[in-house]
């Protein structure tokens, strides 16, 4: 049999308020355990419930950018479940009445480019976190409700994509419209981005799904799609062997690269979901609405286009500059500062990314877009050379300082007298008379010697376009 993968995800994303989505503690990460709790999201006994408003405005605000719906009525219900680390044995979240509804993530992917469609947006609060021990005599669990009621917007995807691949760019896509948006740092490692799989097969050409089997603990983006991989081959041999798939929660075990059950399924009636009688619900105002879509910075897939058409420059270049919101602006403003588009693209490509940790960091790096379109000004008049700019870049990085005191005061402006450039040409020429000998022979790679020398020679001072022209002229 030939199968085909039906592929949802759902993705938890923490919005980047300062306060609890339900009360006033703190949303700070690693915080003293237990230090950021209070009555109301701890859900002791007479409390009440506050929405936080900057949270509904940044879940708006995704929603609005992942071309989603704005309901006009929206409601809080009440999901019923016992954790340990929920202490109110519910969790506040949206049923039936999400925030927003439809919507897409257009991705790219090796056949061809597709839109896969967003189910809903919800908001909900967060659990706590449990802590469990392996010490040998030792096997405990530790509770920390610090996280307890940190604002998440849920992303539910249609079961529209058909393969890893699919499943990795969207949530590429994802992530950095999130991060452009900057309501979440999106940080996997810190939990303020997780996803959960939703798999299952049928044959090819058959409309009916299969059986979905849910995959948790994917704590990276490579997890996601190797964790895809495996349950696809896992779920096709059970099917080629003529079992049944059953309907599971499954987690992704990373070091061994295997998924195993860890409880049945749960069906929305499970959780005997009923409106939340201390919230009331949301009716968002058409001019509330129209305040945030005016705040939408411009997104990734039409800053690129822009820098395409605007800037000459390729979609691979356009597409590099433009998946992170502080390195599209590092070049903007780059080029405002006077430098060349395609020259300061190749500049922030191969010498700047290569020094910092990521893009989103940019913004704290030493040379500053003025000091980069300085730099590059140098090497188009002439000042200076390609290779010397390497090195000055170097020291700006190092120091501080700006291009032109470095080259000033460590006298590395690039010789264009012919008169002294024609000394070192003859030197060179007299130096290797067997390198002069294979060039008149027809070996082009002595020419290639001979500028070398001559550029050792000049201590790389020498304007390398007038070397080249004088030693083929003598050559000659």
């Amino acid at each position: 049999m030939e199968f085909e993968p039906v592929i949802g995800l759902e993705v938890h994303v923490q919005l980047n308020t300062r306060s609890k989505i339900f009360c006033g503690c703190s949303t700070t990460y690693k915080a003293e355990p237990n230090s950021q709790t209070c009555p109301v999201c701890l859900g002791l006994p007479g409390v009440l419930p506050v929405l936080n408003e900057e949270a509904l405005r940044k879940a708006i605000m995704a929603g609005l950018a992942l071309n989603a719906t704005v309901a006009e009525y929206s409601k809080f219900d009440r999901k019923n479940y016992f954790y340990p680390d929920l202490p109110k044995a519910y969790q506040i979240s949206q049923y039936d009445r999400p925030i927003c509804s439809g919507g897409f993530v257009e991705v790219t992917t090796s056949t061809g480019t597709k839109k896969i469609g967003i189910t809903r947006l919800h908001l909900e609060e967060d659990a706590g976190k449990s802590i469990h021990s392996d010490e040998p005599g030792n096997r405990v669990s530790y509770l920390n409700f610090n996280r307890t009621g940190v604002p998440l917007a849920e992303i539910v995807s249609e079961p529209d994509i058909r393969s890893a691949e699919e499943a990795y760019e969207y949530l590429q896509n994802l992530k950095t419209i999130i991060k452009y948006l900057d309501v979440s740092d999106c940080n996997m490692e810190e939990g303020s981005l997780r996803c959960d799989v939703n798999i299952s097969l049928r044959e090819k050409g058959v409309d009916k799904f299969g059986e979905k089997v849910e995959v948790k603990n994917l704590n990276s983006f490579k997890a996601v799609k190797t964790a895809i991989e495996y349950e696809m081959r896992r779920q096709a041999e059970i099917l080629e062997d003529g079992g049944g798939i059953i309907q599971e929660t499954r987690l992704w075990d990373a070091d061994r690269g295997l998924s195993f059950s860890m409880r049945s399924k749960e069906e929305a009636h499970d959780y005997r979901y009923f409106p939340d009688p201390d919230l009331p619900p949301i009716k968002p105002d058409p001019a509330y609405i129209a305040r945030i879509r005016e705040s939408i910075p411009e997104l990734p897939d039409s800053r690129k286009e822009r820098f395409v058409a605007e800037y000459g420059l390729s979609p691979y270049d356009a597409g590099v500059l433009t998946s992170a919101r502080p390195l599209a602006e590092y070049f903007e403003s780059t080029v405002k500062n006077g430098a060349i588009p395609k020259k300061a693209s190749n500049w922030i490509q191969s010498e700047l990314l290569a020094r910092i940790d990521t893009p989103e960091n940019i913004g704290s790096f030493v040379v500053t877009p003025a000091m980069l379109a300085g730099l590059l000004g140098l090497i188009e008049n002439n000042t200076i050379s390609g290779k010397i700019a390497k090195s000055v870049f170097e020291e700006m990085t190092e120091t501080g300082a700006d291009p032109e005191t470095i080259v000033r005061e460590k006298g590395l402006t690039q010789v264009t007298d012919t008169t002294a450039i024609d000394s070192i040409i003859d030197r060179v020429i007299a130096d290797n008379p067997e390198s002069v000998a294979d060039f008149k022979s027809g070996k082009e790679r002595a020419l290639k010697f001979l500028m070398g020398q001559a550029m050792k020679e000049s201590k790389g001072k020498a304007n390398p376009q007038i070397v080249n022209e004088l030693l083929l002229k003598k050559l000659k």
